[in-house]
């Protein structure tokens, strides 16, 4: 019995110990691109074999010299639709919906497809980017409200789902925002509630997130965020309509919690997991669940979501064989740097 439990124990202690080297690495590498990049905030939360590590660089502004940590407050943009995934993967296995429904019935009562694209549109069209639909004129909607383009009315919606008469490259990938704004709107039909409560009800709730933000993210520990070209940027307004497709405010402790749950596929959460991480789009470019995409490394498969606006950028990753989770927020809209803290840890440290 001794032998069994020295076993154990050593086996326990390898893992903790592959676990913070790989720690070490993700630090290591992370700290030296920032150095590369030091007026950008970036917050890192990294799950390993269970383990929580927390990595931050930078302060909350280029004006102020306070540091961020794992509290701090970003923009989490499009890593909002892998929770409105998650929820309508909920909504089927509750038996509210099913996934290759058509959205005919499901959308409010004042939304008409047009007779040529009825019974033709699946709710998991939607969650996979391959509807069809027209999607947002970001051009116009920029004109109108250079800071606030997402701050859009219902007629605005209605114009464009009520108007169309034909689908564009139906079953294609092509990424879109309004696909995720109908899916909140199916939420909201088969609940009878609005996004934000099923939300909370459903995820925030459960996952114990309680710094994840919806319409109020008026808090101290903040980032400043800036655009691509460095200037200050306002965060984007709470709008009950487009929240589903990327509005949500979070820190890396909230999200670092919910990859737990993604990793062990327990509880409500992680169970829907079992119809969000199928593939429903497949090319030579890329491969699409609902609400995240999967990366091939050899045998090896990961699921990410990036998100970007306006003031910042960010990437969720996770890996169930290696049993390891990734999330990293910046205060800058810059895709760049976020590829480059992804690709060089995983290649360095997490392959």
């Amino acid at each position: 019995m001794k032998i069994f439990i020295s076993l154990y124990i050593l086996l326990l202690t390898s893992q903790f110990t592959i676990a913070q080297s790989r720690a070490q690495g993700v630090d290591s590498i992370s700290k030296i691109i920032h150095e590369k990049n030091p007026d950008v905030a970036i917050s890192i939360g990294f799950i390993d074999n269970g383990e929580e590590y927390f990595f931050n660089y930078g302060n909350l502004s280029r004006k102020s010299n306070l540091n961020v940590n794992e509290n701090t407050i970003y923009e989490i943009g499009s890593i909002t639709k892998l929770l409105t995934a998650n929820l309508i993967a909920q909504a089927q296995k509750e038996g509210k919906l099913k996934i290759d429904d058509f959205i005919d019935n499901y959308l409010p009562q004042d939304y008409k497809l047009p007779e040529k694209i009825r019974h033709k549109i699946k709710i998991s069209d939607l969650a996979s980017h391959q509807s069809g639909l027209p999607d947002f004129d970001f051009k116009k909607l920029m004109e109108l409200k250079p800071k606030q383009p997402l701050d859009i009315s219902e007629e605005t919606i209605h114009s464009i789902i009520n108007d169309s008469t034909s689908l564009s490259d139906y079953g294609n990938y092509r990424y879109s925002n309004i696909s995720y704004t109908l899916m909140g709107m199916i939420l909201e039909e088969v609940y009878n509630e609005e996004f934000e409560n099923i939300l909370k009800e459903k995820i925030l709730d459960p996952a114990q997130m309680t710094s994840t933000y919806t319409a109020k993210f008026d808090v101290e520990n903040r980032v400043t965020g800036y655009d691509i070209d460095g200037l200050e940027q306002e965060y984007f307004n709470w709008n009950s309509i487009t929240a589903p497709a990327g509005l949500l405010k979070s820190n890396t402790s909230d999200m670092s919690k919910l990859l737990k749950i993604l990793l062990t596929g327990k509880g409500q959460i992680g169970e829907a997991t079992e119809i969000t991480e199928n593939t429903f789009y497949k090319n030579t470019q890329r491969e699409v669940g609902l609400g995240q995409e999967r990366a091939r490394s050899g045998d090896d498969i990961f699921f990410y979501k990036t998100g970007d606006t306006f003031s910042g950028s960010s990437i969720l990753a996770y890996d169930k064989k290696s049993n390891w989770g990734l999330i990293i927020l910046i205060n800058q809209h810059n895709s760049d740097l976020i590829r480059d803290l992804v690709n060089s840890n995983y290649e360095k440290v997490l392959k």
